[in-house]
């Protein structure tokens, strides 16, 4: 039984507290934090169980400490902005807690995001005897626990990785963004980039796309390379890969308002004079926006993600494709969120359950495919996020128009098969 913060309190924050409430064996006190203290207040209200909220800056270090020290918990669960990980990560090592988050450190002023930063912190971590875990969301997370499965079930060698997502469902809204509206904006705005026979390589934002045609009727979408972070990090810890590719699907409805709002000048991050003040363009048009966390009952439809990675067994090739499909409407039943941050909090608080059960464990920092996937895998089916996969001839295994699932072989993944 164990202690844990949870920092942030939009819609990942709401599923985090939810899951962590729905297993009281593990999470026996719940303690959440974020800058305004009453939408905190108004997720416990939800909750059975009690749950103690606290008001912090997340910028603030000596208040995040002040606070870690005040409530003496066992593991610190960062779903608050990308900006503050590096805040929260001095915190932790400052009163000796461990640190998990779902998205690798983002620096406000420029579109860039990069493991090393936080990798950085591997031996600071390493000597004060603490843990941090990073990116244990969906993608990045569940998709790096799907790779490190397909390693150790499937094949010897991992040649190429492809991480499809798909969000099929719909909020009936103009335009919206399901997570963070700054957050989704700078991602998607920024450069492509894929890896392929050890170098990066880079397009320009959504110049690449190709249709793909996606399981169990959540039927074909075009499909957009983007660059994301879990490729950094896999392709660092599996280094036989040859490429390694991130794809997304978009509406024509969601590319057409976000090429307006360029060519506006909206989508801007650095500060511009109005009226005698400094402000950010991006910042003013999240706040225009609607709150990601008031779409879920708004939503309908499924997602899909998932990868679809081909290499050897033995001197034979292989492919396999590792996915799960979620429900809009069946996640905002349970926890009043939709999928997109349903799919996030799930596996951060399996991430959490592992470690503070001692299942995953190390002193320093770590991605989650340096862990053994079985027990991670395990909870998902348990936790809300049941995973399938399939084997594909050769013939099957290319991203386009014609790639259909209609492989010989669909595993039940309760078997462990």
């Amino acid at each position: 039984m164990a202690k844990v913060l949870i920092i942030g309190a939009g819609g990942v924050g709401n599923v985090v507290t939810h899951k962590c409430a729905q297993v009281p064996e593990i999470f026996s006190d719940i303690y959440l934090a974020s800058r305004t203290l009453e939408k905190c207040n108004r997720i416990a209200s939800h909750i059975r169980r009690p749950i103690e909220t606290a008001q912090v800056d997340a910028d603030d270090v000596p208040q995040l400490i002040a606070l870690i020290k005040k409530l003496n918990p066992h593991l610190l669960i960062n779903v608050a902005l990308p900006y503050q990980d590096l805040h929260m990560m001095e915190a932790c090592l400052e009163t000796g807690t461990d640190y998990l988050d779902t998205a690798n450190y983002e620096p406000p002023h420029e579109a860039r995001f990069c493991y090393q930063w936080q990798w950085d912190y591997h031996e600071r971590f390493k000597e004060k005897g603490l843990m941090a875990l990073l990116g244990s969301g969906f993608d990045p997370g569940v998709t790096n626990v799907f790779t490190a499965w397909a390693a150790q079930q499937h094949l010897d060698e991992i040649r190429e990785l492809d991480i499809i997502d798909c969000n099929a469902g719909d909020h009936g809204k103009p335009f919206a963004t399901n997570f963070n509206p700054e957050i989704n904006i700078r991602e998607v705005m920024a450069k492509g980039r894929y890896y392929e026979h050890g170098k990066w390589i880079e397009t320009n934002p959504l110049s690449t796309s190709k249709s793909f045609t996606f399981p169990e009727n959540v039927d074909e979408h075009r499909i957009y390379l983007m660059y994301h972070e879990e490729l950094e990090s896999l392709v660092k810890h599996f280094p036989n890969i040859q490429r390694a590719q991130f794809w997304m699907t978009f509406s024509d409805r969601y590319l057409k308002h976000l090429k307006v709002l360029e060519n506006v000048g909206l989508t801007r991050i650095d500060a511009v004079d109005y009226k005698g003040r400094k402000i950010v363009p991006l910042q003013f048009l999240k706040a225009l926006l609607p709150d990601p966390a008031s779409l879920g009952a708004l939503t309908k439809g499924r997602t899909c993600i998932g990868c679809l990675i081909k290499g050897l067994k033995g001197d034979q090739e292989k492919q396999v494709y590792i996915y799960n499909i979620c429900d809009h409407e069946t996640c905002y039943q349970e926890v009043q969120s939709q999928a997109v941050s349903y799919m996030t909090g799930v596996p951060a608080m399996i991430g959490a359950m592992l470690m503070l059960t001692g299942k995953w464990r190390g002193k320093g920092v770590f991605n989650m495919e340096q862990f053994d996937p079985r027990p991670f895998m395990e909870k998902l089916n348990e936790h809300g996020l049941p995973w399938k996969e399939r084997i594909f001839h050769a013939s099957q295994s290319e991203v386009g128009a014609d790639r259909r699932f209609d492989s010989p072989k669909n595993h039940d993944p309760k078997s462990g098969s």
